[in-house]
């Protein structure tokens, strides 16, 4: 049977039981990435962070973040992992735990592309060969094409050694990076990334009051290629979860952890807009 209606689902960080039930219900499921729940914003017992060093730790990470302090919150990070013997090897065996509930309840055709707080090594080495992640590249469903780019985008470069030392390693490119994988797409119906285009109302969390990360060459890739649909997912709380810039309407498919919801659209809708240039999807109860 034709997939008609496809589930996108953003920022699960740990909430699989939520992704069980949309999963259980899609025709076809889409995963915009940051599967894991390294920290819990919203509850500081909940998340990585707080299963290996408590609580503190967490409302600590959370206090630097919302301050904009990502200096002092780096050297948070690496000192934190800096105490124990084999922080890869724990990090490993928490992240793959993880995975493996993502995998027991997501269907075998579903389409996942990481998030900047995924590990791509750990992915690639236990779902690698079962579920590879996509990234940079374009799948087709029902004729309808579907480009995918997944990770962050870091604000500066970083010293090799600090790379070094960190034992967490979040899928965050350089924007040269980003924008190839961006280029590397070819021409798209519907564009998923996890970082959403550089549209302000998009972009700007209003629980922190600034401007999250973007994607360097998504609006150059909006203008050219004119996708009916742009999805992302990152921003917890933006300003607005929809703005269209030019022929594409640009959404924010929700935070899935806290909201437990799918963004969803059909195919048939895409084909028309494709066809008029205007796009008339909804997102499930929204």
């Amino acid at each position: 049977m034709a997939v008609v209606r496809i589930s996108v689902v953003a920022d699960v960080h740990g909430n699989y039981d939520a992704l069980a039930r949309v999963a259980e219900t899609a025709d076809r499921l889409i995963v915009l990435g940051d599967l894991l729940d390294y920290v819990d914003y919203h509850d500081p017992d909940n998340g990585i962070l707080a299963e290996i060093f408590g609580p503190d730790a967490t409302r600590r990470f959370a206090q630097l973040r919302f301050a904009g302090a990502f200096d002092e919150l780096r050297m948070l990070n690496i000192g934190l992992w800096e105490r124990l013997s084999d922080p890869i090897g724990v990090l490993s065996s928490l992240v793959d735990a993880r995975y493996r509930r993502v995998l027991d309840v997501v269907p075998p055709d579903t389409l996942i592309t990481l998030g900047n707080v995924d590990v791509v090594q750990e992915w690639e080495r236990m779902a690698g060969d079962v579920m590879p992640h996509v990234d940079g590249r374009t799948v087709e469903i029902d004729g309808v094409r579907i480009g995918f780019v997944g990770g962050g985008v870091s604000r500066r470069a970083r010293p090799a050694a600090a790379q070094d030392r960190r034992a967490w390693r979040p899928y965050v490119r350089t924007p040269e990076e980003f924008r190839a994988a961006v280029d590397a797409l070819g021409d798209a119906d519907v564009l998923c990334s996890h970082i959403p285009p550089a549209v302000t109302e998009l972009r700007y969390d209003v629980i922190p009051a600034r401007l999250e990360m973007a994607g360097p060459g998504l609006i150059e890739y909006i203008d050219e290629h004119r996708p009916a649909l742009a999805l992302s997912g990152h921003v917890h709380q933006p300003l607005a979860y929809r703005a269209r810039h030019g022929w594409t309407e640009c959404v924010n498919v929700g935070h899935f952890q806290r909201a437990e919801q799918a963004y969803v659209f059909d195919l048939d809708t895409v084909r028309a807009a494709r066809a008029s240039g205007m796009v008339a999807a909804r997102p499930a109860g929204r």
